[in-house]
C-alpha cells in the first residue's frame, strides 16, 4: 500500500509544542484520522523522503524557516515536489509548505511588502473556486488563522488563484492535483492565541498589538475542513 506523507519543514516552539503538540498532531487531529496512519518525513531534520512511486499524497507543514533562504533541505524537498507534481500525486502545502510548492512549481516567494499577517483572519473564497475538489465546499467568505512574514509573490505558470483578502493576494491556489494554502487549517484558536503570546516581541517590532491580535482570534471550522477533505480527496485523483 502506497504511503501518506507528512512532509514535516518545521515545529511550533517548545512553549506551544509542550502544550499543544507538534503540527503534525494538529494536521491529523482535524483530519479525523487516527495517530500513525499518516507517515511523518521530518526533511529539517535530514530525513530522506520515499520515492515518489511509493506516495499516495503528502502534506507539506509550515514552518519557522523562510523559503527564500533557499537551505538545502528546503531545496531538496522542492525538487521532490516537483516529482509528485509531475506524477499527479495530491499535494497540499501549508503555509511554508504553501509557499514552497508555489516556488518548487515556478513562482516566487519573498517578504510580504506589507509585513507579518498573523491571527484571524477573513477570506474570501473566489466565484470560481466554488468547483474546486477542494476548496468549492467552503462559504464565499471564512475565518481562518495565519502566521506568516513570507508570501507568495508570484504564483506559479498556470496555476489557479482560489482565495485571497485585503492583505494576502494569494491565499490559495491550484496546480493540477497541488494545493497551496498560505493560512493554517491545523490552527485552533488556542494554538493561534500561543504562537502569537510566542511572537509577541516580533510583532510589536512590526508594528503589530499582540493583545489585540489575542482577542479577535476566532473559532475556525471552514478552514479547518479542509484538512478533512484533503484525506478523502486521496481516495482517488482529483479532476482538473
Amino acid at each position: 500500500m502506497k504511503q501518506k506523507l507528512i512532509i514535516k519543514t518545521g515545529e511550533p516552539g517548545t512553549p506551544v509544542r509542550d502544550h499543544r503538540g507538534r503540527f503534525e498532531d494538529w494536521i491529523v487531529r482535524e483530519m479525523g484520522e487516527q495517530p500513525g496512519s499518516w507517515r511523518v518525513v521530518w526533511v529539517a531534520a535530514g530525513e530522506t523522503l520515499p520515492p515518489v512511486d511509493q506516495v499516495a499524497g503528502a502534506v507539506i507543514t509550515g514552518s519557522l524557516a523562510m523559503v527564500s533562504d533557499r537551505l538545502p533541505w528546503s531545496e531538496a524537498t522542492a525538487a521532490w515536489l516537483r516529482q509528485a507534481h509531475a506524477a499527479q500525486l495530491p499535494l497540499l502545502g501549508i503555509c511554508f509548505g504553501h509557499q514552497l510548492l508555489a516556488h518548487a512549481l515556478g513562482g516566487e516567494v519573498g517578504y510580504h511588502p506589507q509585513g507579518p499577517e498573523v491571527g484571524s483572519v477573513e477570506i474570501q473564497r473566489h466565484e470560481h473556486a466554488a468547483a474546486d475538489p477542494l476548496l468549492g465546499g467552503l462559504p464565499p467568505r471564512f475565518a481562518a488563522n495565519a502566521f506568516h512574514w513570507q508570501t507568495v509573490l508570484r504564483l506559479p505558470p498556470g496555476a489557479t488563484l482560489l482565495a485571497s483578502n485585503e492583505m494576502e493576494p494569494h491565499h490559495a491556489f491550484r496546480l493540477g492535483n497541488s494545493w497551496g494554502l498560505q493560512f493554517h487549517p491545523e490552527f485552533d484558536a488556542d494554538s493561534t492565541r500561543h504562537f502569537i503570546q510566542l511572537a509577541a516581541p516580533a510583532l510589536e517590532k512590526a508594528g503589530l498589538q499582540p493583545p489585540q491580535l489575542a482577542q479577535q482570534v476566532c473559532p475556525t471550522p471552514e478552514a479547518a475542513s479542509l484538512l478533512r477533505r484533503f484525506a478523502v480527496l486521496l481516495a482517488g485523483p482529483a479532476t482538473a
